[in-house]
C-alpha cells in the first residue's frame, strides 16, 4: 500500500506544482516519471532494510534468494534514476514493465505464504488487490514513460 500512496501523492504534488507554480514546464509525462521514481526509491531501499522478509516472499524454487533481493533492489534504484533522464525514459519504462511482470510471482508467493509485509499477511485475499495493482504499475510505466515521453 505504501508504494501506491507514494506514487499517487508525489504525482499529485508534482502535477499541482507544475500546473500552478511552474506553468507547465515539467509536463505530465515527467510528473508521472518523477512519481514512479519516488516509488522505486522507496521500494528499492526496502530491499536492503527488509531483506529477510523479502527473502521469505521469494518462490521456493528460486536459488540465491538473498542475492536476488539485493539485485532487484539495485535494479529498482537504477530504474528510478533512469526514469528521470529523458533519453533513457522510454527504454527504462519498457524494462520496468518486464521487471514488474517478473516480480509478480514473488508477490503471489508472499501472499500464499502470508508473509508479514505490505498486506501479504492477509493471504490469498490480498491478491485481489495486489495483482490489479501490479498491472496498474505496468500501465503507469507505459503511459508516463513510453507514451508520454
Amino acid at each position: 500500500m505504501a508504494p501506491l500512496l507514494v506514487l499517487l501523492s508525489v504525482f499529485a504534488v508534482v502535477y499541482l506544482a507544475d500546473r500552478f507554480i511552474l506553468t507547465g514546464r515539467i509536463g505530465l509525462g515527467f510528473a508521472g516519471r518523477i512519481a514512479m521514481s519516488a516509488m522505486l526509491v522507496l521500494t528499492g531501499i526496502a530491499h536492503f532494510t527488509s531483506t529477510d522478509t523479502m527473502v521469505q516472499m521469494m518462490p521456493d524454487i528460486l536459488p540465491a534468494k538473498r542475492e536476488l533481493v539485493y539485485l532487484t533492489g539495485v535494479l529498482e534504484l537504477l530504474a528510478a534514476g533512469g526514469l528521470l533522464w529523458q533519453r533513457a525514459a522510454a527504454i527504462v519504462s519498457l524494462l520496468l514493465i518486464v521487471f514488474f511482470l517478473a516480480v509478480l510471482p514473488a508477490n503471489i508467493a508472499g501472499s500464499l505464504k502470508e508473509i508479514e509485509m505490505g498486506g501479504m499477511e492477509y493471504g490469498p485475499l490480498y491478491l485481489i488487490f495486489r495483482i490489479p495493482l501490479q498491472f496498474f504499475f505496468i500501465w503507469w510505466a507505459w503511459f508516463f514513460g513510453v507514451r508520454r515521453s
